[in-house]
């Protein structure tokens, strides 16, 4: 999987539901729901552990391409 993949598509990709992969993380669903609507960003620590869990880098989840930042 590499850039550009979504939070939802990535843990959707490992067979994971938000709780799962919250539980793995030691948070809560609504934090992983949270993320994934993009209503809430998560610590540095969460998102390394995100990557973690789901087998990902940092830039593959979390980094923006340039050129696809909203207006």
């Amino acid at each position: 999987m590499g850039a550009n993949y979504t939070m939802k598509q990535a843990r959707a990709a490992k067979g994971l539901s938000q709780q799962e992969l919250a539980d793995r993380l030691g948070v809560s669903r609504q934090t992983i729901n949270a993320i994934e609507k993009g209503d809430y960003n998560p610590t540095i620590r969460l998102c390394i552990g995100i990557c973690r869990v789901l087998g990902l880098t940092l830039n593959d989840l979390f980094w923006e391409e340039e050129g696809t930042k909203e207006k």
